[in-house]
């Protein structure tokens, strides 16, 4: 028993230091929720982000560098979360803007953060989908739609257990919002069909 003290002494140190390292994690990672979820609404009114998005990546690489020597906390569920709406954010951007999608080593996440965020990606652009039909444009939503069709399609084709990658709540519900919009979309054209020919009668009378 005589170095019971020291023993003890030595695992309250790093005990010490791995929840200082956890309540430091859960302020980061609560930062790049609120940017990311930020940077999501921001499209929507047509903002400019850039310097929003920036941000929220330079406080996901400070978070992934705080947690190199803590694997166990980088796996934490609220580390994945944070992750996971920073690759819907930045995925979101890069479709908006027309360009190549960001891939999980460039944001610096792990392969499951990412399908998951893609997975979500699918409700933002019903959001955008919905919002050009209000402006009556039918093209714009149909593009939209294309996008949401190959995102489930591509997240289809990861059949694992939920231990490697819980995915099947997002397949699922990446379906439902594909079918809610694609009939949405489909009443859309046969309505503007209908005024088309409504206004040539007019003009023949």
């Amino acid at each position: 028993m005589k170095n019971l003290k020291e023993i003890v002494d030595e695992i309250e140190k790093e005990l010490d230091e791995k929840d200082t390292i956890r309540e430091i994690t859960l302020k980061s990672s609560r930062a790049v929720r609120r940017l990311s979820t930020s940077v999501i609404l921001r499209t929507h009114r047509g903002e400019d982000v850039v310097e929003l998005i920036e941000t929220a990546k330079e406080e996901a690489i400070k978070l992934k560098g705080l947690l190199q020597e803590h694997p166990e906390l980088y796996h934490a569920g609220f580390v994945e979360n944070a992750l996971q709406e920073l690759c819907e954010a930045s995925i979101i951007l890069s479709i908006l803007e027309d360009r190549p999608l960001p891939t999980p080593k460039e944001l610096g996440v792990t392969n499951s953060a990412y399908l998951l965020g893609l997975g979500d990606v699918v409700g933002e652009l019903r959001r955008f989908a919905l919002e050009a039909l209000r402006d009556d444009d039918v093209k714009k939503a149909c593009n939209y739609l294309d996008i949401m069709e190959d995102i489930y399609t591509t997240l289809m084709r990861f059949d694992y257990p939920a231990a490697i990658v819980p995915l099947r709540r997002k397949q699922d519900i990446a379906r439902s919002l594909v079918e809610k919009t694609r009939g949405e979309i489909a009443v859309a054209v046969r309505e503007n069909a209908l005024e088309k020919k409504m206004e040539e009668l007019e003009k023949k009378l």
